[in-house]
């Protein structure tokens, strides 16, 4: 029971790291060049704007490679924000995976089946990360190109390295409901802080998009 509950609260530790990136979020993100127009993969066609879904080529229907240069937040229909509509990101779960999992695709061709795999995995990654309001924050920060890289003290001053030492001390020498308890209500209050600078990330996120708007030349 006791190791159950540790890696519950150690998960929650490594979060707290996520304060110390909060003011980077002004990166910039490099210029890209133009999109060529997909094509598809089994007619050869331009996939266009025709009839259909985003998925399947308009003109044969087949089912196309994921994109990999989107984002969860595009692929899932949500704002690229920290407040996401739980209820909604469900429906659109719910969605896809009635169009691309690949019970659907067992008569279908080897290519299709590859593809219909993918899709699934990338969906349920994106539905995770999504829903958990932690990896949300921190893949926020990733796309800002900013990583926190596991396993590590990064950017980390010593006070906070003692007090987690405490912590984890606390933790070994709990010997009852009560000690851990105590231990998971002090990283439960920190957790509540470190959702609230993720938040701010949204404040930053526009400041960006006036700045990328103030050096376009009109």
């Amino acid at each position: 029971m006791w190791s159950c509950r540790a890696r519950s609260l150690l998960c929650v530790w490594e979060v707290r790291l996520a304060r110390f990136l909060g003011r980077s979020l002004l990166s910039s993100n490099a210029a890209s060049g133009k999109s060529i127009e997909p094509q598809c993969w089994n007619c050869g066609r331009a996939m266009g704007a025709g009839r259909g879904d985003e998925f399947f080529c308009a003109h044969c229907r087949a089912l196309q490679p994921p994109d990999p240069t989107r984002d969860y937040f595009s692929l899932m229909n949500c704002n690229q924000s920290f407040r996401v509509d739980i209820r909604k990101l469900q429906q659109r779960y719910q969605q896809l995976q009635r169009l691309i999992h690949p019970d659907f695709f067992s008569q279908k061709s080897q290519t299709e089946k590859r593809f219909s795999e993918k899709h699934s995995t990338l969906v349920n990654d994106a539905y995770k990360t999504l829903q958990a309001p932690l990896s949300r924050g921190l893949y926020l920060l990733k796309l800002q190109g900013i990583e926190i890289p596991e396993g590590t003290d990064y950017r980390t001053d010593s006070q906070f390295l003692v007090e987690i030492m405490e912590i984890n001390e606390k933790l070994a020498d709990a010997q009852s409901e009560a000690a851990m308890e105590e231990v998971e209500a002090t990283v439960r209050g920190d957790f509540e802080k470190a959702k609230e600078l993720l938040t701010k990330m949204r404040y930053f996120s526009n400041i960006e998009e006036k700045i990328k708007l103030s050096k376009t030349p009109l």
